[in-house]
């Protein structure tokens, strides 16, 4: 797979801004840039990013030859519930499934039920008779008949799932009854449970499911839209959309099985760390990405991202692969008020319109980005690289009308304590992050990015007990430099439920071959050139009476020699061991499912950092309130930064176009190579 046009353009649409990383292969340079996204279209503010790169830097869209997009359209449609109406159809008796849930209940002693979340209400969803056994056997035939009844009831339904008892097994009745439905009702999106997440866990299994066919109306008329304004702005290059697991798909792809996009924008910062960690040698990350909405964190630990085959978005089961990203809201736009005497800060974000009130745009609640102006932290005159000049009056104007007279604080004691807040909440996010997989956070460095993050990192390392910190080049776009070298990504699974005996090989080598022919011919289908093609495989393993899994990889099953077992089990153990700090080498392993991953590799040029003149190094100097007492603190661009012949002691702060960094006392700043900095702690806490 070869390209010819010399520009590659990673687009990731956020809350608030459109992050964009153009590299022109004429050069290798990298650029960066930055637009207010518009979520009454965000297909708007893609295109208007596109073409503004082109004038900046100098090339024809004609020129484009690779177009790749993550965004948090997928995300925000379900927290937001702009869903089609939408049915659910399933075997008799079954129709309970997602309002019953799972055995674990949080409200097992509460007076009153956990609330739940449906978003199919119980008279749009449908028992049919038909019956698969765990085996795959047919126990009663599909009533199609019933399916065809159900078609002419469905209304004003536009997308309906199909998940039958054991589908995963056999899909012979859920596709029978998708069939039938398109025939009855061609307007109708349509997900069957076995193309979507085809395992066991019936409710997760539907939740998944229903996601997907609710979202498949939303992305199909979003990417419908991309595709007009590219084709008017005569733009043909290939267009890619960024996966949950961090690789890409095709629109097609994309559009078929959108619940794949659900942490697509998060997922480029968890990229982008990967390809940090090997290039500067740095086993453990963990990153905060905060943006504009919202904060999330993502680690790589011992060389790899983390990733898992099961998570949620507000209360809703989704099971299919995806990288461990974990996300709260406290932003730059997180807006901070006054709740029964105490200061809260999100999870309501004021988003990119009108957001925070420095931005003139109408915003009339304070936020941390307003906290950061009022604390001198952010230069107002050189905000996006001087393309929007913020209001530091509005910002100290919504601190005293909705905090200070509240509290009787005064403008600067209130923005302090929203800053400490957010910082409270990413320092407690990063140690659940790490304390659940039985780690310390000293043992890692952390990686601060978005466009908010540098001004926060100190303070949240600090707190962590971290005495490293690595302030990526293009910090505020990372996410879409990820994207920028993501390759094509397909998953494949299916159950097993064996123990991991000798006598269970020949079935598991027939059930990986199946998996693996299917891979293969993913990769055929799409035209992925011999030599950039990989399959991984990997099994979901347990101890027997567990009821959870570990994903362990399996290279050995490719050939599945009679030692294969005895490699996945070993490795297991490990694994088991360093998650939970125990495991039982005496215990029978269970494997409950088989994985395939079939990566298409897509060409890749080395990235080339480009800096401005930073001949000069005299600082200029701001004055900026630390720990209640404002200073005079010097400030230097990036660029001096990294020309620096000696560290830079804090405190300190460095502006760049798009971000800015806070060094504060007792932290050390020096040039890391590749256009990264590093900041070290240099005392201890007193």
């Amino acid at each position: 797979m070869t390209e010819q046009k010399p520009v590659r353009i990673a687009v990731d649409i956020g809350g608030t801004f459109t992050d964009l990383q153009i590299q022109d292969a004429r050069t290798g340079a990298v650029h960066a840039l930055k637009t207010p996204s518009t979520p009454q279209d965000p297909s708007i503010g893609l295109i208007t990013g596109v073409t503004e790169a082109a004038g900046r830097f100098g090339f024809e869209l004609s020129q484009i030859g690779r177009l790749l997009h993550g965004s948090t359209i997928a995300t925000n449609a379900v927290l937001e519930r702009k869903l089609p109406a939408g049915a659910l159809i399933t075997t008799r008796g079954f129709e309970d499934v997602l309002e019953i849930g799972r055995h674990m209940r949080k409200d097992v002693y509460a007076l009153k039920a956990e609330p739940r979340s449906l978003l199919v209400p119980r008279r749009r969803r449908f028992g049919v008779a038909e019956r698969v056994r765990a085996d795959g056997s047919v126990e009663t035939p599909l009533d199609e008949d019933a399916v065809r009844e159900l078609a002419e009831r469905l209304g004003d339904v536009e997308a309906v799932a199909i998940m039958f008892l054991h589908g995963y097994r056999n899909p012979e009745h859920e596709t029978r009854a998708r069939d039938i439905l398109k025939e009855a009702a061609p307007h109708l999106s349509i997900s069957t449970s076995f193309e979507v997440s085809p395992e066991i866990r019936e409710f997760e299994r539907c939740s998944t499911t229903v996601l997907n066919a609710l979202l498949q109306p939303v992305i199909s008329g979003y990417l419908t839209r991309v595709r007009e304004k590219l084709a008017a702005q005569g733009i043909t290059a290939p267009l890619y959309l960024v996966q949950s697991n961090g690789g890409v798909v095709s629109p097609e792809d994309a559009a078929r099985l959108p619940a794949k996009l659900l942490l697509s924008g998060p997922a480029g910062g968890a990229m982008a760390m990967d390809a940090l960690a090997r290039q500067h040698d740095r086993a453990n990350l963990v990153g905060i990405d905060m943006g504009g909405t919202s904060s999330d964190v993502s680690v790589v630990m011992a060389g790899a991202i983390g990733e898992t085959t099961e998570s949620e978005i507000d209360g809703l089961p989704v099971r299919m692969p995806m990288i461990e990203i974990r996300t709260i809201g406290a932003g730059g736009g997180s807006l901070a008020s006054v709740q029964q005497g105490a200061l809260r800060v999100g999870p309501e974000s004021a988003g990119a319109e009108p957001g925070p009130a420095c931005y003139g745009r109408g915003g009339t609640k304070p936020t941390v980005t307003d906290g950061n102006v009022v604390l001198g932290r952010v230069d107002p005159d050189a905000f996006l690289g001087g393309e929007m000049a913020l209001q530091g009056d509005s910002s100290r104007e919504v601190f005293h009308l909705n905090i200070c007279k509240n509290l009787e604080l005064s403008e600067t004691e209130a923005a302090e304590g929203v800053v400490a807040v957010a910082n409270t909440h990413m320092a407690g996010a990063v140690r659940l992050s790490l304390f659940e997989k039985g780690v310390d956070p000293a043992d890692f460095s952390l990686v601060p990015f978005g466009g908010a993050a540098g001004l926060h990192a100190c303070a949240v390392a600090e707190e962590l007990g971290m005495g490293e910190i690595i302030f990526p080049a293009n910090a505020s776009t990372l996410s879409a430099r990820g994207i920028l070298d993501a390759d094509l990504r397909w998953d494949f699974s299916k159950s097993v439920m064996t123990l991991a005996l000798p006598d269970a090989l020949g079935r598991m080598s027939a059930l990986v071959a199946a998996l693996t022919n299917e891979a293969t011919d993913k990769l055929e289908q799409e035209q992925i050139p011999p030599d950039d093609r990989h399959i991984d495989l990997a099994a979901d393993t347990r101890y027997r009476g567990q009821a959870y899994e570990i994903t362990v990889p399996w290279p050995e099953a490719a050939s599945m020699e009679p030692d294969a077992l005895a490699g996945l089990c070993a490795r297991f153990h490990q694994m088991h061991l360093q998650r939970f700090s125990h495991h039982a080498p005496e215990d029978l392993v269970e494997i409950v499912a088989l994985r395939a991953v079939a990566t298409g590799r897509l060409p890749k040029q080395d990235h080339v950092e480009t800096g401005k003149d930073a001949s000069s190094s005299e600082a200029s100097h701001r004055s900026v309130c630390l720990d209640g007492t404002w200073q005079d603190v010097p400030c230097f661009s990036r660029d001096e930064a990294l020309a620096a012949l000696e560290p830079l002691s804090g405190p300190v702060l460095v502006n760049e176009d798009y971000t800015a960094l806070l060094i504060t006392a007792g932290w050390q700043l020096s040039p890391l190579g590749r256009g990264d900095l590093l900041a070290r702690r240099v005392r201890e806490d007193t």
